[in-house]
């Protein structure tokens, strides 16, 4: 007889905050949402503080601030922040930017803030995040805590036009799996969602009928509500990392052993996903 897992939530008997960056719209919006309905009490973040406090406000989170995820100060003023609302419990890196490109055209201000941000970013948050969670075990006031991150599949294998975009989210993903290790006899889990293309602001600002938003959307268009569920839905458990949808991710993976011969398939995959550019089109 199978046993059926419990849903991960927070007690109102022992309240823990969350910090979500890049939370005003968008998949940050959902994670806070979910984060929300779990129990946690929410900071949520973004450069936007206006924007940021709006959210907060919309989805019944505790407040809504400013961080720039590539200054680690900031990180750890907004974890200090978060554990005025109650002990930390989980700090979710969703802050990206996904400047598209290939390594020889890319300007090199975009190629260093997808660097900064997409890798960076979710390096100064788990540190900050951690070093919290050690204070508060030592202080007995609670053990443990949760760190999730937004990664993508394209962090999985060669994406033409997409590549320092995605070795940044390769960088992050090889992060999350490393840090998982060192930190789980601590009682921290650390978590990475792949999805595939999102309908976000953020495919929708690739350069239109480029290589790389022509791959994207030659794949499964997910859902920032889909990407949420994925990611708060590991916290709790041992998972490391998800991939949405499954199939794109372990094809993903097959080219990254084979990248010779999968790379062959591109040309065809661009067109259709060019062709399902065109029929968005109005």
């Amino acid at each position: 007889m199978s046993r059926q897992r419990r849903r991960h939530e927070v007690p109102a008997h022992a309240p823990r905050s969350a910090v979500v960056t890049g939370a005003a719209r968008g998949i940050g919006e959902q994670i806070a949402r979910e984060l929300v309905g779990r129990g946690y009490r929410v900071l949520v973040t973004d450069l936007d503080e206006a924007a940021a406090q709006a959210t907060a406000t919309r989805i019944g989170a505790a407040a809504g601030t400013a961080c720039d995820v590539t200054d680690p100060a900031a990180s750890a003023v907004a974890v200090a922040r978060a554990r005025e609302l109650a002990p930390l419990g989980a700090w979710v890196s969703n802050a990206g930017v996904g400047f598209d490109g290939t390594v020889t055209d890319i300007a090199e201000a975009r190629a260093r803030a997808l660097v900064e941000v997409n890798l960076l970013g979710p390096i100064w948050g788990a540190r900050a995040a951690v070093a919290a969670f050690r204070e508060q075990a030592a202080a007995g006031t609670a053990r443990g805590g949760e760190i999730g991150v937004t990664v993508s599949l394209s962090g999985l294998g060669p994406v033409p036009g997409l590549s320092v975009y995605a070795a940044s989210k390769a960088g992050a993903l090889s992060m999350v799996s490393a840090l998982a290790s060192e930190v789980r006899r601590e009682g921290i889990g650390v978590h990475a969602v792949c999805p595939d293309g999102v309908n976000t602001e953020l495919l929708r600002s690739m350069t239109p009928g480029g290589q790389g938003q022509a791959l994207v959307r030659s794949g499964v268009l997910v859902t920032p509500e889909q990407v949420a569920t994925a990611l708060v839905g590991m916290f709790g458990t041992g998972r490391i990392y998800r991939t949405l949808p499954a199939w794109r991710g372990a094809l993903l993976r097959l080219t990254a052993l084979a990248p010779g011969p999968a790379l062959r398939l591109e040309p065809a995959m661009r067109a259709l996903g060019e062709r399902r550019t065109r029929s968005l089109r109005p």
